[in-house]
């Protein structure tokens, strides 16, 4: 995939997160406050900062954590649309330059990363 860095789709971003995303950035000095939050189901989410994620530098059109960025991002704009299945962003002006080959091999980690977000959500809510 070709990426315009439009910035898009880290504006109003709701990127959740797996226990190992937010490990990951903790492990290099982030505090898990300051970029996570938990919504009422507990699922972990990326905060937002003045309209976009709190890692997305606006001026540079740049993430500030991109060699540690989550899985969810990485496989972006590979997401799973409710009743469509594995599907491109239409938000991403640049989903189209995604191969048939890479949306089914981002498509089973999708699937395996959404599974595993989906027990450490409820994890988080039988443990409170």
């Amino acid at each position: 995939m070709h990426c315009s860095r439009c910035g898009l789709c880290c504006e109003e971003t709701e990127m959740l997160l797996t226990e190992a995303d937010v490990q990951l950035l903790e492990q290099v000095g982030y505090v898990r406050k300051d970029f996570v939050r938990y919504d009422s189901k507990n699922f972990a989410q990326l905060r937002n900062s003045e309209g976009h994620c709190v890692f997305y530098d606006p001026n540079k059109h740049s993430c500030k954590v991109y060699k540690l960025r989550p899985l969810g991002c990485r496989l972006y704009p590979v997401i799973y649309g409710e009743g469509e299945g594995v599907i491109t962003d239409d938000i991403c002006a640049m989903r189209r330059t995604v191969s048939k080959t890479e949306i089914e091999r981002k498509g089973k980690r999708l699937i395996r990363l959404l599974d595993a977000i989906d027990c450490e959500a409820e994890n988080r809510h039988g443990s409170t």
